[in-house]
């Protein structure tokens, strides 16, 4: 009786354990234009939960691994980004069609115009300010990039809000840690690291990261970036400073 009494405990907590940790499934899909009904291809569809993604083929077939009520970004150049949450009739029904939406666009006018220059050399070479930029490398791209004229003092602004809780930067690495741990897996990803490197409006980081765009902008101007780099760097590169001074908050947190 006692080694049943142990063989049903131990059934038990693996049934437990499964719910607790269900066993990955696939989605499978199409994605076309809701007006011409034409598929879509090379449309990024990335499950925020497990940061990893796909890339639609020239049918705007996808397939991703996914768990019931994961959430899927799905965003294209020209179209409205799209979040859908998995559900279970999903998974037992089969593929699903999902609709994009074109953007409507108005382009404007603009005049670029950073220097009034006169056109004489001894002069305009004057107004130009001659700034020694530092520059970074980051892994996976062939070219590094610039973040002003002084090298990010990430270590010293992460030091000050250890010791002053009451500063922005402590109160958000401090209630984002479950979301920041994705950045390693988002370094990971090649489809997620393509799409970052391929953006600038930071709308795929910070749906990863359930954070806004200002939150990033303010988190970057607290680790001392400039406001040119935070700017004109591409997501993948914002992504790379906000690890990196993520990764010196944890060090010096634990000190």
């Amino acid at each position: 009786m006692r080694y049943f009494t142990i063989f049903f405990l131990f059934l038990f907590s693996l049934s437990a354990s499964a719910q607790n940790n269900p066993l990955p499934q696939k989605v499978t899909g199409t994605i076309v234009n809701d007006n011409t009904s034409l598929p879509i291809s090379n449309v990024n569809v990335i499950n925020v939960n497990k940061v990893k993604g796909v890339v639609t083929d020239s049918k705007g077939y996808f397939e991703l691994e996914v768990n019931v009520s994961d959430t899927l970004h799905i965003s294209s150049l020209g179209y409205q980004s799209l979040k859908i949450r998995v559900t279970n009739d999903w998974l037992k029904n089969g593929s699903a069609k999902i609709l994009l939406t074109e953007k409507a666009i108005a382009l404007e006018e603009v005049i670029v115009r950073k220097y009034d220059l006169t056109g004489y050399l001894e002069i305009d070479s004057k107004l130009i300010p001659d700034k020694e930029n530092y520059r970074y490398s980051i892994s996976g791209l062939s070219q590094g990039y610039e973040t002003g004229d002084t090298s990010p003092g990430a270590f010293s602004k992460v030091l000050g809000s250890i010791f002053n809780p009451a500063d922005m930067l402590y109160n958000f690495f401090g209630s984002k840690s479950n979301e920041l741990k994705k950045l390693k897996k988002m370094k990971k990803d090649d489809t997620v690291r393509h799409l970052l490197e391929s953006k600038f409006d930071r709308e795929t980081l910070g749906v990863l990261l359930g954070i806004d765009k200002k939150e990033i902008a303010e988190v970057l101007t607290r680790c001392s970036y400039s406001e040119e780099f935070i700017k004109t760097a591409n997501d993948l590169q914002i992504m790379d400073a906000i690890s990196e001074c993520y990764e010196q908050y944890k060090v010096l947190k634990k000190k």
